[in-house]
Formats: structure tokens, C-alpha cells, sequence
């Protein structure tokens, strides 16, 4: 089959470079590394497995050229020294053997390297910056802050004349030796707020010397840097510079004009390509996914396109592009390349599927936030769709001494579990009690659309794999034993029983299984006697004519009408409170959260929790995180919030989105039938999307 994107996947240079398409892994902070900055087997695996992918260059990110100076985060892979060089030649030397090209990411953390600070060392900068200001703290829970601190506050160390000539000096000699390695380029990081775009930019360097003030002075160590690495490697090693297009949120910064006229400044020091990025204030938290990591998609393809219009060396192009908006973008000449970070995580296999038109075999990433999360908190990269990322040294196969496998629940657990199974050759049962697959994940699909990506794959990849699926059919221990099963996989999903609360019995009072249902088309004894029948009718007409399987069409719909007053509290401010609260919003319905957490989003991953939280301030829904003493009347809710105040808040409808709990009953049943059974996902506690399809790769890899 040929490919639906010809020029995502057709071949271009990089200096004396062909590479085979124009898919880039982009650099990414995974601490892969060994403690000591050297390369690990597990880092090997993990690039490995891009090449085998087919992408056509792999950016190893943060490789540092000053190390443990500029140290951004622990298991950071060093470049510094010499001794270094053995763990990087095999490392490039694997990567060759699985196809591949890789080049070196040289970076020095400068400002932003404060995981250095708890060994002492202070952060390298122009000037001293301005002092913090902002509600990027604010976000964090107790135990992501004492991750992130470290309890040491560093110190700021401006640079002297010398230690500009040494921080020049580090990067031409991390550049030679990534030539020594092996490896087929280096991209010099001046972006993101590090030493070089730290200098680049007015808000961090105040200087009155040749390296500050005017944007020629700002740019010139990065250029000199640039000119030192092209000296030290010669004229046909690829070299490329990653730039700030912009700073966004600041009021003082790097603005598209500076980064137009410094691009050819760049172009003329030495560089074969430049990658087009962005950094942001990094008080705000919501800009934490508003500029190199962003959550609009294509939001720098302008500025890719402005910048690629001042050189005349290819721009490599960055920032959620799907793979048609990728291919548009190459097309129309906006940018030659497209590096991609997440999506790559989710599938390495992604260049290899798009070149063969296989597009819908590309396991999707949900845009949850856990791989970018990770580094906030210190731990190793991992990705909620893929629990091989950063594990692909395990083993992931079941043993094969299990052949029959009955999977009770046809949620995300269950579906990965099966479709697993069933790619490992067994004989798999996927029973499920209602009438179509995806259990919570349907909701969650419907809440927030790049999880009905991974559902609609999970159901391909089951369908695909030829897994016996029996719908509308209730899991007993006769009928599981009927079928003669060697393992048993219980995935059914968290109890979600309804809280003591008073007046939670009132009509106007939903659980979340009552709203699910309620917009999902299925019927339930609570929804019949809290709603009417004519929406009753409406929602079952739906679910027959097939209208609210496809969730697109529900989350269109539900924009006109909705069987919801226009007044909605939300009891509950975890996952599913808070983005259904984003649904209802987007949906004109005046929204109001109160739970008993002392701070909202839990279960969502950091920096997806930084945006939807601030979103939600930002069109006035009202959160009441603290709050006790909760009641409901005919009115509304009345609580007692974290100030001591008794406050009523009037509602037409009160949603409750809590209470969920894990359930081992039928896995208990089945045990004490005999059976050999192991329980994934919520049924086991909740966990969420992440937790579920985790589960199930290990339950399958431990049979």
C-alpha cells in the first residue's frame, strides 16, 4: 500500500545528509542515562526503537556539554568528557545496526538547570534574572512539589569573560566528540530558556557589555558557539541550531522579528538547519503547555514558515503536527522537516506505518501529558498508551504455556489485554456485559476527544486481531468456567457508589454512571426516575439508530441540547470532575466545583493540569477545593468552604464525580472457583487510562 503522505516520507538533506524521510525524533529530557551521565542499555533500547521505527534522524535531548554543570534533571546523558565516549559510540553504533541515523542534542541548562543546585553547583546566566512571579507552583500536588524542589535553592552565577571562552569551548568539544562517536549530527539547543537563549533573551540579560543589550550582542554567544562547533568538526559534519521563534507570556522577550534576523545570522556562523521552537514565561502554568510543548496543534507552523523565508537552509518544523497538517505544511514549503516528540513515544513505529498508508495502525497519542509530566517530578519518561517507552529491554510476552484466555470487561484494560493476547498467537474471549466496547473510556472519549483516538484503535486493533468478543453478555463463574479458560483477566472497571451525602437522593442529583448513561443513550432504574420520558426517549433513540456510538456526533449534538439544567454543580474535584466540568462549560452551562481535596486535579498528569485548571478560572467556573460538610437541597449545594464560611451555590442539576472505588467480587468468585485469575485496571483501584492499559501489558507479560 503507498503512502497517504509522499512528502512526510520522501527523502531530504541536512547539510552532506540525506535522510530517508522527513520524520524527526525530537529531543526529548527522558533520564535514561546511569546516575554518572554515561549511556545505559536502557537508553540504547529506547532510540533503538525509533530506528527500528524508520525515523529518519533521533535527537538525543538534553546530552550535556558542561555536565553535571547545566544538569537539568537526574539520569541526564553527559557529553563533557572524554570518558563518555565509549557508552556514546555504542550507542550510536546500535542505532546504525537497527537503521537509523542520531544525532546529539548539546545543551547546558543555565538558568534552568536547578537539579544541579542540590550538588552545589550554581546556574550559569547573563545577569541575574528577575525574581519569580506566578501560579506555576500553585498547581502542583504536595508530592510533585517535594519531587520538583529538591529543597536546595541554588545560586546564580553571571558569567565572566573566562567562563563565556570555557561554556564556547564545552560545546565544541561535545561537538567533536560526537563526530568521535559516531553520530551523524549535533543540534546545538538555543532555545528554551537554557545558557544560550538565555543570553538571546531581553528578559534574562541585562549585560552592558559586548554580550548584552542590543540583539546582535544578545545573539552573539550563541553564534559564537555556533562558529566554534563548525570550526572544531569541519564543513561536513551536520550541524543545526534549535532557536526561539518567541517568548510568549513575557512582556519583555524574544520576539518572531529577533528570531527573523538572527536565523541568518545563524545560517552564515556555520548551521545546516535550524529547528523552530518557543519558550514562555515559566510562571504561568498554563504556558507550560503553550510553547515548545504545545497544546494547540500547528500553533509554530507560521513562524516556522517566517523564519524559513529569511535562510535558505531547510527548517525543521515542531508542535503537535498530525501527520496531514505535517504533510500540508512540507507540501506548501513551510518547513522541511517535522520533528515529533509525543506522538513517537506513543508509536515509534509511526514513520514505518505512515510510509506503508497503514495510518490507522498508528497507536494514538492522547495528549494526557504523562511523558512531559515525568520531568517535573524527576522520573524516568513513560507513556500512558505505551507501557513499553523507556521499558523496551523487558520481556512483554505471555509465557507460552497459556494458550486460553477469557477476559472479563471490555474497557481500556480489558481491549489491551486482548488485543495483546491475541497478537501473541492465544486464543483470547473478550466478554463484555453491555452492548458495545470501550466501558468508561466511552465518556472519557466524549469529555475529551484525543481519548476516543485510543478508544476507536483499541477497538480496531481487537477487531483486527480476531479476538472472540462476546457482547451483552454478564460474566458468571459458570459461564467462565464453561469455557475452559488457563487465565482469567478481570477488567471491570471501579463501583461507583453514590456518598453518603445528604440529599443525594433527590432527583435532580446524578451519579457519574447516571450521566454517562445519560449521554451514552442507556437506560438504567436511576435515570428512570430521575428523568423524564421524553429525554428517556431522546437518549434511547439515539442509542438505537447507532447515533451515540459515534461520539463525534454526541460531542456536536450535546453543543444545541443537553437533558441538563443551566446551572450544573460538580461534586468532585479530581479527573472526571474536572473535565467534565471542561465539557459542560464548553457546552454554555454556568459551572461550579466543590470537593473535599485541598487542591483540584488529582489523576490528572501535571502539566494537563496546569491548563485545564487555568482554563476553567479563566471562563469563571467556580472551584471550591477544601470544602466540607456538603449537602444537597432542592436548590442547590450547601458547603462549608476551606475558609470556614458556610456558602450556597444554586444548581439545576448535581452531578457527583466520586465515590469510585475498586470491586475484586467476580475476581475473588473465580478464584475461589479454581480458576487462575489476575485483575487489571480500575477494578483494582482507580487508576485512569494510564493505570489500565500499564496493567494490562504487565498482567499479560507476567502469564
Amino acid at each position: 500500500m503507498s503512502s497517504n503522505f509522499p512528502t512526510l516520507t520522501s527523502p531530504k538533506r541536512i547539510g552532506t545528509l540525506e535522510l530517508p524521510n522527513r520524520i524527526m525524533v525530537t529531543a526529548m529530557g527522558v533520564s535514561l542515562a546511569n546516575e554518572d551521565g554515561t549511556v545505559s542499555d536502557r537508553l540504547i533500547d529506547y532510540h533503538v526503537a525509533h530506528a527500528k521505527g524508520g525515523a529518519g534522524m533521533i535527537i538525543m535531548g538534553v546530552t550535556g556539554v558542561a555536565w553535571p554543570v547545566g544538569q537539568v534533571q537526574p539520569n541526564q546523558t553527559a557529553i563533557s568528557d572524554d570518558r563518555f565516549l565509549p557508552g556514546l559510540t555504542r550507542l550510536a553504533e546500535a542505532v546504525h545496526a537497527a537503521g537509523g541515523r542520531i544525532a546529539a542534542q548539546l545543551h547546558h541548562g543555565g538558568l534552568v538547570a536547578g537539579y544541579s543546585g542540590q550538588y552545589g553547583h550554581p546556574l550559569w546566566a547573563p545577569a541575574i534574572p528577575p525574581a519569580f512571579k506566578g501560579d506555576f507552583p500553585d498547581y502542583f500536588l504536595p508530592e510533585e512539589m517535594a519531587a520538583f524542589a529538591g529543597g536546595v535553592v541554588p545560586t546564580v552565577k553571571p558569567l565572566e569573560k573566562e567562563d563565556i571562552t570555557l561554556a564556547i569551548r564545552q560545546y565544541a568539544e561535545a561537538a567533536v566528540r560526537a563526530k568521535k562517536a559516531g553520530m551523524d549530527g549535533a543540534e546545538i539547543h538555543g532555545g528554551h530558556g537554557y545558557l544560550l537563549s538565555s543570553f538571546m533573551s531581553p528578559s534574562t540579560n541585562t549585560r552592558t557589555d559586548e554580550y548584552g543589550g542590543s540583539l546582535e550582542n544578545r545573539a552573539r554567544l550563541l553564534l559564537e558557539v555556533v562558529r566554534a562547533v563548525r570550526e572544531a568538526v569541519g564543513p561536513d559534519f551536520p550541524v543545526w541550531v534549535k532557536l526561539d521563534s518567541r517568548e510568549i507570556g513575557k512582556a519583555v522577550g524574544i520576539t518572531i522579528e529577533d528570531a527573523e534576523k538572527v536565523a541568518p545570522w545563524v545560517e552564515a556562523a556555520g548551521a545546516d538547519a535550524i529547528t523552530v521552537t518557543a519558550y514562555h514565561d515559566v510562571g504561568q502554568g498554563k504556558l507550560h503547555s503553550g510553547s515548545n510543548i504545545p497544546h494547540e496543534p500547528g500553533m509554530h507552523l507560521e513562524f516556522a514558515e517566517r523564519i524559513r523565508n529569511a535562510v535558505s537552509i531547510p527548517i525543521i518544523g515542531s508542535g503537535r503536527l498530525e501527520l496531514d497538517m505535517a504533510e500540508s505544511a512540507l507540501r506548501d514549503g513551510k518547513m522541511d522537516f517535522v520533528a515529533m516528540g509525543r506522538k513517537l513515544l506513543a508509536d515509534p513505529d509511526l514513520p514505518r506505518k505512515a510510509a506503508a498508508g497503514r495510518e490507522a495502525d498508528i497507536r494514538p497519542c492522547i495528549y494526557c501529558y504523562t511523558c512531559v509530566s515525568t520531568a517535573y517530578v524527576r522520573e524516568p519518561v513513560r507513556c500512558a498508551v505505551r507501557p513499553e517507552t523507556a521499558l523496551e529491554g523487558q520481556n512483554w510476552q505471555p509465557s507460552a504455556d497459556v494458550q486460553r484466555i477469557v477476559v472479563v470487561g471490555g474497557g481500556p484494560g480489558g481491549m489491551e489485554s486482548a488485543r495483546r493476547l491475541a497478537h501473541a498467537g492465544k486464543d483470547v474471549v473478550l466478554i463484555e456485559k453491555s452492548a458495545r466496547l470501550g466501558g468508561t473510556l466511552q465518556f472519557a472519549g466524549l469529555a475529551y476527544e484525543p481519548n476516543e483516538r485510543l478508544l476507536n484503535w483499541l477497538r480496531r486493533e481487537v477487531e483486527g486481531a480476531g479476538v472472540d468478543v462476546r457482547l451483552n453478555t454478564e460474566a458468571t463463574v459458570e459461564l467462565v468456567q464453561s469455557l475452559h479458560p488457563d487465565a482469567v483477566i478481570v477488567a471491570t472497571g471501579a463501583v461507583r457508589d453514590m456518598p453518603p451525602i445528604p440529599g443525594s437522593d433527590m432527583d435532580h442529583v446524578l451519579s457519574g454512571d447516571d450521566m454517562r448513561a445519560l449521554m451514552l443513550g442507556q437506560d438504567s432504574e436511576a435515570l428512570k426516575r430521575k428523568t423524564s420520558w421524553t429525554t428517556r426517549l431522546a437518549t434511547k433513540l439515539g442509542a438505537a439508530t447507532g447515533v451515540t456510538a459515534n461520539l463525534d456526533v454526541v460531542r456536536k449534538a450535546t453543543h444545541a441540547w443537553m437533558p441538563l439544567g443551566q446551572k450544573i454543580a460538580i461534586i468532585g474535584g479530581e479527573l472526571v470532575g474536572i473535565e467534565l466540568a471542561e465539557f459542560l462549560q464548553e457546552r454554555g452551562r454556568e459551572v461550579t466545583v466543590i470537593g473535599e481535596a485541598e487542591k483540584f486535579g488529582g489523576g490528572l498528569l501535571l502539566v494537563r493540569r496546569m491548563r485545564i485548571l487555568a482554563e476553567l478560572k479563566e471562563h469563571g467556573v467556580g472551584m471550591y477545593p477544601g470544602s466540607r460538610d456538603i449537602a444537597f437541597t432542592k436548590q442547590g449545594v450547601t458547603f462549608t468552604d476551606r475558609e470556614g464560611q458556610t456558602r450556597q451555590v444554586p444548581a439545576d442539576h448535581i452531578i457527583v464525580a466520586m465515590g469510585a472505588h475498586g470491586d475484586s467480587t467476580l475476581a475473588n468468585s473465580l478464584r475461589a472457583a479454581g480458576l487462575n485469575v489476575l485483575e487489571v485496571g480500575d477494578g483494582t483501584g482507580v487508576t485512569y487510562i494510564e493505570g489500565a492499559v500499564r496493567g494490562a501489558a504487565e498482567a499479560v507479560a507476567s502469564l
